[in-house]
């Protein structure tokens, strides 16, 4: 079985299942954690998204994270190693099928962290930019409903000038 792409109209109650798993990986990690952010498109209201709530969880040492994924498959993550993003750990919970949360846990002061940030404030500042970011995904969607690969694809080039005008504007001293 393949899985569905399907886009969402932005829906609140993401943030409240945000501050659920974020309490799931403070309880897990402790005093690892230095902050828990949540990233993706579930994190910029009104924009239309693949209901998956990405969080982004920065800690003082990566490698700790690998000694947890006994416990983290215990409840109910599958852990992915770095999953092609060197210094990330990278977390699917749910199945390869239907996933519900996209877990990227970063050492402190890792470039990555950045780079979600300030998109994400960026498409937040700028509704005509989250406007045409739901439309592309809308029809990226309709066009691929099983082509995950043709969807990511199809994005790359929006997200590549998107994060160059946010990183830009978060220097500008615009951003968060």
């Amino acid at each position: 079985m393949k899985r569905t792409i399907e886009v969402a109209p932005y829906d609140p109650g993401w943030v409240r299942e945000f501050e659920r798993e974020a309490a799931q990986w403070r309880d897990v990690l402790g005093d690892e954690i230095v902050a828990v952010h949540h990233v993706g498109s579930t994190a910029i209201p009104g924009l239309a998204a693949k209901p998956i709530i990405d969080l982004l969880v920065v800690v003082r040492n990566i490698e700790r994270v690998d000694d947890l994924d006994a416990e983290m498959t215990a409840r109910g993550y599958l852990p992915r190693g770095e999953y092609g993003i060197p210094g990330r750990r990278y977390f699917i919970k749910g199945t390869e099928i239907h996933r519900t949360h996209h877990i990227h846990v970063f050492g402190i002061g890792n470039p990555d962290i950045p780079r979600h940030l300030e998109f994400r404030d960026y498409v937040i500042a700028h509704s005509e930019v989250a406007r045409e970011y739901g439309r592309l995904k809308e029809e990226l969607a309709a066009a691929h409903p099983h082509d995950i690969d043709a969807y990511i694809a199809g994005k790359d080039g929006f997200i590549k000038d998107v994060q160059a005008r946010a990183h830009a504007w978060a220097q500008e001293g615009r951003g968060g």
